[in-house]
């Protein structure tokens, strides 16, 4: 029976990876996003006069400038929620279930291989941005390797930025069934909602520090914040507790969903 159980899955592991692959829009969305993080990369550093004045230390904004990883968060999760929202709106859903009645198991097989194909892209969307800034500030005896402190932790995160979008599109996929209420959602929880708190107050910077940029942008920090400011900085630690719990809980939610709600 396990046996029968495991192999099942497999078979359903590879059925959605069909229909994600078989969807032409898929890799050209996914190279697009790619080049145009790395780009972002390369204009930030070509543009900041700092990089210039010699190795002082990582200029993390310069290899993962926002620009470039909101808009990689934007995608991510928008793909993550058309893995599901699409069904739903075409009726695939139901046939889907006919065929696999574990409405869970289908919707973990969709989840691991969401997060499979982003961890891939954002592991290369974050690799190619570290060395194209590199490559540039070598030029002004800037760079730095990837053992000088906090630059692997920085790219680590830019990595896992992808599929931890990816998957909390995905859940709030399952939660709405609605595209465009899926999107909406999804840009306000992780764009900008972050935006509206501040790190002035401890009740705010206990908000803004929970949400997944605000996580993303301490991660990439290779300077230690100063021990004299005024604001609440979050933690290290905290920070990556945040990054899995956020996909954790809405894919949990989502499960729970869909084994008690029709279709």
């Amino acid at each position: 029976m396990t046996h029968l159980a495991s192999v099942r899955f497999r078979d359903l592991l590879a059925s959605e990876w069909i229909k994600m692959r078989s969807l032409r829009s898929t890799p050209w969305t996914i190279a697009l996003t790619v080049l145009f993080v790395i780009g972002s990369s390369a204009v930030a550093t070509l543009a900041d006069n700092a990089a210039r004045s010699g190795p002082a230390d990582f200029l993390s904004y310069d290899a993962y400038p926002p620009a470039g990883y909101w808009t990689l968060m934007l995608v991510s999760s928008s793909t993550g929620a058309l893995t599901v929202v699409s069904e739903y709106s075409s009726g695939l859903i139901r046939t889907t279930t006919v065929a696999v009645p574990a409405r869970s198991s289908v919707l973990l097989a969709k989840a691991a291989v969401t997060a499979a194909l982003w961890t891939a892209v954002g592991t290369a969307a974050s690799t190619g941005s570290f060395l194209v800034s590199q490559a540039i500030l070598d030029g002004h005896h800037a760079d730095v390797p990837i053992t000088h402190p906090g630059v692997f932790r920085a790219l680590a995160a830019s990595a896992l930025l992808a599929p931890v979008c990816a998957l909390v599109g995905l859940g709030l996929g399952v939660l709405l069934r609605h595209a465009a209420g899926t999107m909406v959602t999804s840009v306000f929880t992780l764009l900008m909602l972050p935006t509206m708190f501040s790190e002035s107050n401890r009740w705010s910077a206990d908000i803004k520090h929970a949400l997944v940029s605000a996580a993303w942008n301490r991660l990439v920090q290779t300077w230690e914040p100063d021990p004299g400011s005024l604001g609440y900085t979050a933690t290290v630690p905290g920070s990556w507790i945040v990054y899995a719990l956020w996909p954790l809980i809405t894919v949990a939610l989502a499960v729970v969903v869909v084994r008690r709600r029709d279709l």
